[in-house]
């Protein structure tokens, strides 16, 4: 399966993605489309292309992008910007929509840990968006930091990054610091991470201290009621020590029918992106998005067929 390029603009930046496409598709026919969110410091070439795969397999568009700043994508580098990605994702929505091959009144969006945050918010205030699937995603930014660093490395956090809010004002940068030092992983997280970032050459290691700040301003749960009456799916795991499935839990809890929580036994965070996790949380995805979205409208044309 060989995605397309594609380019599209958001917020005056040129943006790069793939654009996958199933090899069926007649001439005339319009599918289903989804937007492929990736987290924290991810790019789109890393996990993602594999949930294109399932999803292209299942009969669906799927449009896979870099955030500003991220990968070939223009903007200033490697910041978190979240509401910026937000805009991001609705660009992107936009550009798929105007797909020949797409219905642009079935469009949904998938995320995976801080893109799992992303698609709630966009989701919230975008009406486009007919289904969402949130997989380890985030529910409360400063909650979430919080809860997995001890006390005093909380307050050491808290210190250096209201230091560096002075010098971004003063100076107009922020300092860069090791990505452990901002996304504080548990072992098995640091090197399960490490192995899937090796290869992926856009994957950077380095982040501005600014993110703590933009971390904690983020919280989806203060808007994931205004999803209804569209449909949400979380997909969390019980052992996950980088994002506690509570994160998950007080977004469900939180969101409005129809919506369901499914909670995978036994992995941790990076674990979801192999198998056997992958493949659980594709199949929750593949079918809720069949059930709420399917590939196919009920009157489709199928043109010259």
């Amino acid at each position: 399966m060989t995605p397309s390029p594609i380019t599209f603009h958001s917020e005056g930046c040129k943006l790069v993605g793939d654009l996958y496409a199933p090899g069926d598709l007649r001439s005339g026919e319009r599918r289903a489309g989804i937007v492929l969110c990736h987290g924290y410091t991810g790019v789109k070439d890393l996990y993602l292309p594999d949930n294109a795969r399932v999803l292209v397999d299942a009969g669906y568009v799927v449009l896979a992008f870099d955030y500003k700043g991220w990968g070939a994508s223009e903007g200033p580098r490697t910041r978190l910007a979240p509401y910026s990605r937000v805009a991001d994702v609705q660009a992107a929505l936009t550009f798929l929509g105007a797909q020949e091959a797409v219905d642009e009144n079935r469009l949904g969006i998938y995320g995976t840990s801080y893109g799992g945050a992303t698609v709630v918010w966009v989701g919230a205030v975008d009406q486009r968006v007919q289904c969402i699937v949130s997989v380890v995603g985030i529910g409360h930014g400063e909650r979430w930091m919080r809860s997995v660093r001890r006390p005093d490395e909380w307050f050491d956090l808290l210190e250096r990054s209201a230091a560096d809010r002075i010098r971004r004002t003063t100076e107009g940068e922020s300092e860069l610091v090791d990505r452990d030092e901002i996304l504080l992983p548990d072992r098995q997280s640091a090197e399960l991470a490490a192995a899937a970032r090796r290869n992926v050459p856009s994957a950077l290691n380095t982040l501005p201290l600014e993110y703590v700040d933009e971390t904690l301003g983020f919280h989806p749960e203060w808007v994931v009621d205004k999803i209804a009456p569209r449909p949400v799916l979380f997909i969390t795991t019980d052992d996950d020590r980088l994002v506690p499935p509570e994160e998950s839990q007080a977004l469900y809890d939180k969101a409005g029918e129809p919506k369901k929580l499914v909670v995978l036994k036994d992995y941790g965070h990076y674990e979801i992106y192999a198998e056997p996790a992958f493949s659980e949380v594709m199949r929750e995805t593949v079918a809720w998005f069949r059930e709420h979205l399917p590939p196919a409208s009920a009157n489709r044309n199928d043109g010259d067929a």
